[in-house]
């Protein structure tokens, strides 16, 4: 079920994940016109399930994701399919232009649009993807416990995502690829029980659909049950260049990210972030958890306009001008039917 896209909102939600439909639903309970536009390709799709999000432990995230739609609609929210193409405007009037030529007015926008895994250059890595071959040890350890797990050298935190992995197994492997460890890291991995593998992965071993092994460049093949990898996470932003904001360096080193204030703001008037945009290690919980502080942000912001505006006509009673304003954005949930 898709809602036909309106002209106005109160609020545009650009991005449909856990971040995106809890804002989303937030702001329809506080009674704001809002709509969710979503391109239907999260980043979590590949995986078996969610974890460590209390009272939904295991949901598949298809499962989340058409609960969350559910909530939103039960609250008078939208949600549409689209992917954005552009935004451009000022505090209070944006324009949001689709891909499919469509475009819808907000008055504040909500983006959380997530990230881009950027994997390493193996093959078949990314068939695996969120199978067999993963990144977080809090949202697949457990799935691979008491595995024998490798780790794929290469990005700032492959020696610490070894040193982790070590807790859900006794068999750990180091694969140095590009990646060769500094004299304190092998040091620590060997204090820890984590073999070090020299020379370059060069691809996956797999058998009836299950990796078994990898095979170093030289031929060898080195048995392993799972393998975690390090991507570079590049934010989706490239739309919120029309106002100024572009992604930058994390400072970890490990990708790209909208930088924020506390509650999501990004220092342009009427733009806030939530989720992976501009957290890139955020679990689905501490996502939807940021969606939902950033729409109380937002619904306040709205509501101080709103008060300055009522104000403003107090003073002034017979202002035609203030009286139109304070209707516009006091009764405007109205005319959204909500």
């Amino acid at each position: 079920m898709t809602d036909r896209l309106r002209d106005s909102y109160d609020v545009v939600v650009i991005g449909g994940g856990a971040a995106g439909l809890n804002g989303a639903l937030m702001l329809a309970r506080a009674r704001r016109s809002v709509v969710v536009v979503d391109s239907g390709a999260p980043r979590n799709a590949p995986a078996g399930g969610v974890h460590g999000l209390l009272g939904r432990e295991g949901v598949s995230p298809a499962e989340l994701t058409k609960r969350g739609r559910a909530e939103v609609r039960a609250y008078g929210g939208h949600v549409v399919s689209g992917e954005v193409d552009a935004v451009t405007g000022v505090d209070g009037r944006f324009d949001v232009a689709l891909t499919d030529g469509r475009t819808v007015r907000a008055r504040r926008l909500l983006v959380t649009t997530g990230l881009v895994d950027e994997l390493p250059n193996v093959p078949g890595l990314r068939a695996r993807w969120g199978r067999d071959v993963l990144h977080c040890p809090y949202c697949h350890g457990w799935e691979v416990r008491d595995l024998a797990i490798g780790v794929l050298g290469g990005g700032p935190r492959s020696v610490h995502q070894a040193l982790l992995l070590r807790q859900w197994s006794d068999n750990v492997t180091f694969f140095a690829h590009t990646l060769s460890p500094t004299a304190e890291d092998a040091e620590r991995l060997a204090a820890r029980g984590v073999r070090v593998s020299a020379g370059e992965v060069s691809s996956l071993d797999v058998v009836d659909d299950r990796l078994v092994g990898v095979r170093l460049g030289d031929g060898t093949s080195v048995r392993i049950d799972a393998l975690a990898v390090s991507p570079r996470m590049v934010a989706r932003a490239g739309f919120l260049s029309g106002l100024g904001l572009r992604t930058v360096e994390h400072p970890s080193g490990a990708g790209e990210y909208i930088p924020s204030e506390p509650g999501g703001g990004t220092g342009i008037p009427g733009v806030w972030v939530a989720g992976n945009v501009t957290d890139p290690t955020a679990q689905v919980g501490a996502a939807a958890a940021a969606g939902a502080t950033a729409a109380i942000r937002i619904d306040g912001d709205l509501t101080d306009e709103a008060t300055r505006a009522a104000v403003a006509a107090h003073r002034d009673p017979f202002s035609a001008a203030n009286e139109a304003r304070v209707c516009e954005l006091v009764l405007g949930n109205r005319r959204h039917g909500l």
